[in-house]
């Protein structure tokens, strides 16, 4: 069994429309960073740490060093994740929207199908009739709780602006046929469901049509589903024969959850 890693990571250093910030520790500063955090929560600690002293010292730990400390200052929509209800909106079908660290984890680990939508142009969208032909492409038939990935190949944009310009959007037909099928959740590869900014807002701008806008997000609160975004590697996988484990980071009361996907290929 080969275990195929879908994610891609939260990098401070690749192109994001949101700020993305990772403060690092070193192992040298780590003490000092001790220090300042426990001697700062009492006024007489401060004090003391102002006036030079110190809990620990650096001579005393093995090779001078502590322990390293990453602290991630991050939206939850950076990086592979999952997205739920609450993110669509405040009520999906007419009930309050769940929130992320609700998605039920039996739809997690299931069977996946991976479908080849890499023909589609970045101002297009994938609509149900192409969900339909790429099933015929692998012989497949949907079955309740697959997890559905689309594949475009946008994922080897990511790091560089063209990563949010040039995909494809999902639209609400899609959606649709694949809850009719029992689909729980569906990934993309992309940035996003919807199409690329350039071409959803200038579209809304000229028509003033608020079906042209967020259409596909706007649909979770019709209908409820779950998807994955920022998916990676799908050109790794068969069409079908293979499970999908997604489990989404426990965060309280967001829309959605940082999660590290993968294949478990025979």
């Amino acid at each position: 069994m080969k275990i195929i890693d879908l994610s891609l990571p939260i990098d401070e250093k690749a192109f994001e429309v949101h700020k993305v910030d990772i403060e690092r520790v070193s192992h040298k500063a780590g003490v000092g960073k001790f220090n300042r955090v426990i001697m700062g929560k009492t006024i007489l600690g401060k004090i003391k740490h102002a006036l030079g002293m110190r809990i620990i010292k650096k001579e005393q730990l093995p090779d001078k060093e502590f322990l390293s400390l990453e602290i991630v200052h991050a939206p939850v929509h950076i990086g592979t994740h999952l997205d739920y209800s609450f993110h669509y909106g405040s009520k999906t079908e007419n009930r309050p929207s769940k929130t992320a660290d609700e998605i039920p984890l039996e739809y997690c680990y299931q069977n996946g199908v991976k479908l080849n939508l890499t023909h589609k142009k970045p101002d297009e969208v994938i609509n149900a009739h192409d969900i339909k032909s790429a099933l015929e492409e692998i012989k497949y038939q949907l079955k309740p709780l697959d997890i559905v990935l689309l594949h475009t190949g946008a994922d080897k944009l990511y790091g560089g602006p063209g990563y949010f310009s040039d995909y494809p959007g999902v639209d609400p037909s899609a959606i649709e046929f694949l809850l009719g099928a029992g689909i729980k959740i569906f990934g993309v590869d992309t940035m996003g469901i919807d199409r690329p900014y350039r071409f959803m807002l200038s579209e809304f701008l000229k028509t003033n049509d608020p079906k042209t806008f967020y259409p596909a997000h706007f649909y979770g609160r019709k209908k409820e589903f779950i998807h994955i975004e920022r998916l990676a590697n799908l050109e790794k996988l068969p069409g079908c024969g293979f499970k999908v484990i997604c489990f989404p980071i426990r965060i309280k009361n967001t829309g959605a959850a940082w999660a590290r996907v993968v294949a478990l290929v025979d």
